[in-house]
Protein backbone atom coordinates (compact mmCIF):
# COMPACT_ATOMS: atom_id res chain seq x y z
CA UNK A 1 0.00 0.00 0.00
CA UNK A 2 2.82 2.39 0.90
CA UNK A 3 4.54 1.76 -2.45
CA UNK A 4 1.27 2.32 -4.31
CA UNK A 5 0.60 5.64 -2.58
CA UNK A 6 4.15 6.79 -3.25
CA UNK A 7 3.88 5.85 -6.91
CA UNK A 8 0.55 7.65 -7.29
CA UNK A 9 1.90 10.81 -5.66
CA UNK A 10 5.03 10.95 -7.79
CA UNK A 11 3.08 10.09 -10.94
CA UNK A 12 0.81 13.07 -10.29
CA UNK A 13 3.78 15.43 -10.09
CA UNK A 14 5.38 14.01 -13.23
CA UNK A 15 2.10 14.20 -15.17
CA UNK A 16 1.57 17.82 -14.10
CA UNK A 17 5.06 18.75 -15.32
CA UNK A 18 4.62 17.11 -18.73
CA UNK A 19 3.53 20.20 -20.63
CA UNK A 20 4.87 21.18 -24.02
CA UNK A 21 8.29 22.73 -24.51
CA UNK A 22 6.78 25.75 -26.28
CA UNK A 23 4.45 26.31 -23.31
CA UNK A 24 7.45 26.42 -20.98
CA UNK A 25 9.19 29.07 -23.09
CA UNK A 26 6.04 31.22 -22.95
CA UNK A 27 5.61 30.61 -19.24
CA UNK A 28 9.27 31.43 -18.53
CA UNK A 29 8.76 34.80 -20.23
CA UNK A 30 5.70 35.44 -18.07
CA UNK A 31 7.63 34.54 -14.90
CA UNK A 32 10.48 36.93 -15.73
CA UNK A 33 8.07 39.70 -16.73
CA UNK A 34 6.19 39.49 -13.44
CA UNK A 35 9.35 39.27 -11.34
CA UNK A 36 11.17 42.16 -13.02
CA UNK A 37 8.06 44.37 -13.07
CA UNK A 38 8.67 45.06 -9.37
CA UNK A 39 12.41 45.98 -9.17
CA UNK A 40 12.37 46.48 -5.40
CA UNK A 41 11.23 42.88 -4.97
CA UNK A 42 12.90 41.21 -7.94
CA UNK A 43 16.32 40.02 -9.06
CA UNK A 44 19.01 42.71 -8.72
CA UNK A 45 19.70 43.95 -12.24
CA UNK A 46 23.46 44.06 -11.83
CA UNK A 47 23.47 40.33 -11.02
CA UNK A 48 21.52 39.63 -14.20
CA UNK A 49 24.08 41.72 -16.10
CA UNK A 50 26.94 39.66 -14.67
CA UNK A 51 25.29 36.26 -15.17
CA UNK A 52 26.69 33.81 -17.71
CA UNK A 53 23.44 31.82 -17.95
CA UNK A 54 19.90 31.82 -16.59
CA UNK A 55 17.57 28.91 -15.81
CA UNK A 56 13.82 29.42 -15.37
CA UNK A 57 11.66 26.54 -14.13
CA UNK A 58 7.94 27.40 -14.08
CA UNK A 59 5.75 25.32 -11.79
CA UNK A 60 8.38 23.23 -9.99
CA UNK A 61 6.47 20.58 -8.05
CA UNK A 62 7.44 20.07 -4.42
CA UNK A 63 6.06 17.79 -1.75
CA UNK A 64 4.62 14.29 -1.67
CA UNK A 65 2.97 11.63 0.37
CA UNK A 66 5.52 9.46 2.21
CA UNK A 67 8.37 10.38 -0.15
CA UNK A 68 9.31 14.03 -0.59
CA UNK A 69 10.21 15.00 -4.13
CA UNK A 70 10.98 17.84 -6.51
CA UNK A 71 10.30 17.67 -10.23
CA UNK A 72 10.09 20.30 -12.89
CA UNK A 73 11.00 21.26 -16.42
CA UNK A 74 12.29 24.61 -17.56
CA UNK A 75 14.39 26.56 -20.01
CA UNK A 76 17.88 28.02 -19.98
CA UNK A 77 19.75 30.65 -21.97
CA UNK A 78 23.36 31.82 -21.91
CA UNK A 79 25.02 35.09 -22.83
CA UNK A 80 26.77 34.81 -26.21
CA UNK A 81 29.96 36.53 -27.34
CA UNK A 82 27.99 39.48 -28.73
CA UNK A 83 26.34 40.12 -25.35
CA UNK A 84 22.93 38.86 -26.46
CA UNK A 85 21.10 35.94 -24.89
CA UNK A 86 21.03 32.66 -26.77
CA UNK A 87 18.10 30.59 -28.01
CA UNK A 88 16.62 28.66 -25.07
CA UNK A 89 17.55 25.08 -24.29
CA UNK A 90 15.50 22.73 -22.13
CA UNK A 91 16.34 21.37 -18.69
CA UNK A 92 14.70 19.31 -16.01
CA UNK A 93 15.14 19.51 -12.24
CA UNK A 94 14.82 16.34 -10.19
CA UNK A 95 15.52 15.63 -6.57
CA UNK A 96 14.06 13.84 -3.59
CA UNK A 97 14.33 13.08 0.07
CA UNK A 98 12.71 10.54 2.34
CA UNK A 99 10.24 11.97 4.80
CA UNK A 100 6.62 11.99 5.91
CA UNK A 101 5.41 15.10 4.17
CA UNK A 102 1.74 15.64 3.51
CA UNK A 103 0.62 17.95 0.75
CA UNK A 104 2.72 19.80 -1.76
CA UNK A 105 3.40 23.13 -3.38
CA UNK A 106 4.14 24.65 -6.75
CA UNK A 107 6.81 27.30 -7.16
CA UNK A 108 8.56 29.14 -9.98
CA UNK A 109 12.35 28.87 -9.77
CA UNK A 110 14.97 31.17 -11.31
CA UNK A 111 18.70 30.45 -11.23
CA UNK A 112 21.56 32.66 -12.35
CA UNK A 113 24.83 30.96 -13.23
CA UNK A 114 27.47 33.47 -12.22
CA UNK A 115 30.74 32.16 -13.67
CA UNK A 116 32.17 30.06 -16.49
CA UNK A 117 32.78 27.06 -14.28
CA UNK A 118 29.10 26.95 -13.37
CA UNK A 119 28.12 27.42 -17.02
CA UNK A 120 30.31 24.48 -18.05
CA UNK A 121 28.55 22.27 -15.52
CA UNK A 122 25.15 23.50 -16.61
CA UNK A 123 25.95 22.62 -20.23
CA UNK A 124 26.98 19.08 -19.35
CA UNK A 125 24.59 16.15 -19.29
CA UNK A 126 23.72 16.66 -15.63
CA UNK A 127 25.04 17.84 -12.27
CA UNK A 128 23.85 18.07 -8.68
CA UNK A 129 23.24 21.49 -7.15
CA UNK A 130 25.26 21.93 -4.00
CA UNK A 131 27.30 18.89 -5.00
CA UNK A 132 29.34 19.54 -8.10
CA UNK A 133 27.72 22.99 -8.39
CA UNK A 134 27.89 25.44 -5.51
CA UNK A 135 24.50 27.15 -5.08
CA UNK A 136 23.26 29.88 -2.72
CA UNK A 137 19.96 31.66 -2.13
CA UNK A 138 19.96 34.88 -4.14
CA UNK A 139 19.30 38.36 -2.73
CA UNK A 140 16.07 40.20 -3.52
CA UNK A 141 15.58 43.81 -4.53
CA UNK A 142 17.17 46.53 -6.61
CA UNK A 143 19.75 47.46 -3.95
CA UNK A 144 20.25 43.97 -2.54
CA UNK A 145 23.49 43.31 -4.40
CA UNK A 146 25.41 44.87 -1.51
CA UNK A 147 24.33 41.82 0.48
CA UNK A 148 25.94 39.37 -1.94
CA UNK A 149 29.60 39.81 -1.05
CA UNK A 150 29.59 36.61 0.99
CA UNK A 151 27.78 34.79 -1.80
CA UNK A 152 29.85 35.82 -4.79
CA UNK A 153 31.88 32.63 -4.57
CA UNK A 154 28.70 30.74 -5.43
CA UNK A 155 28.47 29.45 -8.96
CA UNK A 156 24.68 29.66 -8.93
CA UNK A 157 22.24 32.01 -7.18
CA UNK A 158 18.64 30.85 -6.96
CA UNK A 159 15.22 32.30 -6.19
CA UNK A 160 11.66 31.04 -5.91
CA UNK A 161 8.21 32.56 -6.25
CA UNK A 162 5.29 30.92 -4.49
CA UNK A 163 1.85 32.52 -4.15
CA UNK A 164 3.32 35.80 -5.39
CA UNK A 165 6.11 35.89 -2.78
CA UNK A 166 9.60 36.14 -4.29
CA UNK A 167 12.57 35.08 -2.16
CA UNK A 168 15.99 33.45 -2.23
CA UNK A 169 15.91 29.66 -2.44
CA UNK A 170 18.36 26.90 -1.61
CA UNK A 171 18.17 23.94 -3.99
CA UNK A 172 20.91 21.79 -2.51
CA UNK A 173 20.67 18.18 -3.60
CA UNK A 174 18.51 18.69 -6.70
CA UNK A 175 19.82 17.34 -10.01
CA UNK A 176 19.78 19.56 -13.08
CA UNK A 177 20.01 17.86 -16.48
CA UNK A 178 19.53 18.82 -20.11
CA UNK A 179 16.41 17.60 -21.92
CA UNK A 180 17.25 16.72 -25.52
CA UNK A 181 13.76 15.31 -26.06
CA UNK A 182 12.20 18.72 -25.44
CA UNK A 183 14.95 20.34 -27.51
CA UNK A 184 13.87 18.11 -30.38
CA UNK A 185 10.27 19.21 -29.84
CA UNK A 186 11.34 22.86 -30.17
CA UNK A 187 13.96 22.64 -32.90
CA UNK A 188 13.15 19.47 -34.84
CA UNK A 189 16.25 17.54 -33.77
CA UNK A 190 17.70 16.38 -30.42
CA UNK A 191 20.25 19.16 -29.94
CA UNK A 192 22.34 19.44 -26.82
CA UNK A 193 22.06 22.64 -24.79
CA UNK A 194 25.71 23.36 -25.53
CA UNK A 195 24.92 23.35 -29.27
CA UNK A 196 21.91 25.62 -28.76
CA UNK A 197 23.63 28.31 -26.69
CA UNK A 198 26.63 28.45 -29.05
CA UNK A 199 24.67 30.94 -31.14
CA UNK A 200 24.32 28.71 -34.19
CA UNK A 201 20.68 27.85 -33.42
CA UNK A 202 18.01 30.37 -34.38
CA UNK A 203 15.48 31.09 -31.60
CA UNK A 204 11.89 30.02 -32.25
CA UNK A 205 9.32 32.77 -32.77
CA UNK A 206 7.78 32.31 -29.34
CA UNK A 207 11.21 32.70 -27.67
CA UNK A 208 11.50 36.33 -28.78
CA UNK A 209 9.49 37.65 -25.83
CA UNK A 210 11.76 35.95 -23.30
CA UNK A 211 15.00 36.92 -25.04
CA UNK A 212 13.90 40.52 -25.57
CA UNK A 213 13.15 40.76 -21.87
CA UNK A 214 16.51 39.27 -20.85
CA UNK A 215 18.38 41.60 -23.21
CA UNK A 216 16.40 44.57 -21.90
CA UNK A 217 16.95 43.93 -18.21
CA UNK A 218 20.54 42.75 -18.38
CA UNK A 219 21.66 45.66 -20.62
CA UNK A 220 24.80 43.79 -21.60
CA UNK A 221 27.19 45.75 -23.83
Amino acid sequence: MRILVTFMALSAFVHAAEKGAAWRVDKAADVMSEIMATPDKGIPQDLLEKAHCIVIVPDLKKGAFIVGAKYGKGVMSCCMSDGKWSAPGNVRVEGGSVGFQIGGSVTDVVMLVMNQRGADKLLGDQFTLGGEGEVAAGPVGRSASAQTDAKMSAEILSWSRTHGVFAGLSLHGATLRQDTKDNEELYGKPLSNKEIVSGSVKPTANAQKLLSMLNRYSMKP
